[in-house]
């Protein structure tokens, strides 16, 4: 890969080279993973945006295989911390040790690396470890950055947390606080496959075949895409939609519908629109195209909103989920310019 003669006007060939990078990622990820291919294209925008994953599925449905083989397509350092009760901040972050210069006789302090000193880190089932270990991410995954004692440590780039968690079991489990999902971009739902994608799965893992993966992006690759991204255009109507979508979430703001009264205890902050709008560029490139679209925005929103609201009792018994309610936003919500500027709720909402 070459750099356009212009870093900061984007262009078709930009456009070609995420294409050619997704399509080479794919290739390389379908030697291992069968089927998901919806997760895969959801885990590629977050990668090119600069993004956070967290993937929800039951055990078996080869998330970390997915994150562990994507890991092995890009020329990263790869590391998997594997979250378990009596996990320690320091098993994390690395913590100052006590070393002795052996020509000299002196000690010194030495700060020793942990696991999340990689670009890409692997959170394997990471409601498994208590609030205070699962805290030890929050400034890695906001500032790319580790804090020990009074000194910063600053993480390699590119950077990315990719967690893994069991919704099934509850013993010896500690839900995510909201600030750390968060700092999520997406939290993917991983379904059980169809019964060819699950035929094709048992023949191969039965057999004595082995897949030979290819790291296809290097760390400069990435970085140069990330900002390839940043530069597609998008147009204030597609904002505005973005706005629109995230400020009906929230609970006693002028124009929000009845349903999300009802049923909504708090809406989602100013990071779901960041991020439904990094993502509809990412989307947008993936997808072959030079602007970002409404259908990006709705295509990304359940991935981008589903953890950052926080559905009531009164919807969790009538059996409401989060993922209901964005449904019924999305029905509710105008997606060409003049209804949603010409609607009276909508003119509440943009004014407040």
């Amino acid at each position: 890969m070459t750099e356009p003669h212009d870093p900061t006007v984007f262009n078709a060939e930009d456009a070609a080279r995420l294409r050619e990078a997704k399509d080479q990622i794919v290739t390389q990820l379908g030697k291992v993973i069968v089927g998901q291919s919806h997760v895969i294209d959801e885990l590629l925008v977050s990668l090119f945006s600069q993004g956070h994953c967290l993937l929800e599925g039951v055990p078996g449905l080869a998330k970390t295989l997915m994150i562990s083989t994507l890991a092995q397509t890009m020329d990263l350092t790869f590391s998997r911390i594997q979250f378990t009760p009596d996990l320690m901040p320091a098993d994390v972050t690395g913590t100052e040790i006590i070393e002795e210069d052996k020509a000299t006789g002196q000690r010194g302090m030495r700060f020793m690396q942990g696991p999340l000193f990689a670009n890409v880190v692997l959170a394997d089932e990471i409601n498994r470890t208590p609030p205070k270990t699962q805290s030890s991410l929050l400034e890695a995954m906001q500032e790319r950055q580790v804090t020990v004692g009074r000194i910063r440590h600053v993480l390699p780039a590119p950077f990315f947390v990719l967690a893994t968690q069991n919704p099934i079991e509850q013993e010896g489990t500690y839900p995510l606080p909201e600030a750390q999902q968060d700092r999520f971009m997406f939290k993917i739902f991983v379904d059980y496959p169809t019964f060819d994608e699950e035929f094709e799965v048992a023949k191969r893992t039965t057999g004595t075949a082995t897949a030979d993966v290819q790291p296809v992006l290097s760390a400069e690759d990435i970085l140069r895409l990330q900002r390839i991204v940043r530069q597609v255009p998008v147009s204030d109507h597609v904002v505005r939609y973005a706005l629109s979508l995230v400020r009906q979430t929230r609970v006693g703001s002028p124009g929000v519908p009845k349903f999300v009264e009802e049923w909504v205890g708090w809406g989602a902050g100013p990071r779901a629109v960041q991020y439904l709008i990094l993502g509809g560029k990412a989307r947008a490139l993936l997808e072959g195209r030079f602007h970002v679209q409404v259908e990006d925005i709705q295509a990304l929103a359940k991935s981008v909103l589903r953890h950052r609201m926080v559905v009531n009792f009164a919807a969790e018994s009538d059996g409401v989920t989060s993922d209901d309610v964005i449904g019924r936003i999305l029905d509710a919500t105008p997606t060409t310019e003049d209804e949603l500027t010409r609607d009276a709720r909508f003119q509440q909402i943009f004014a407040t």
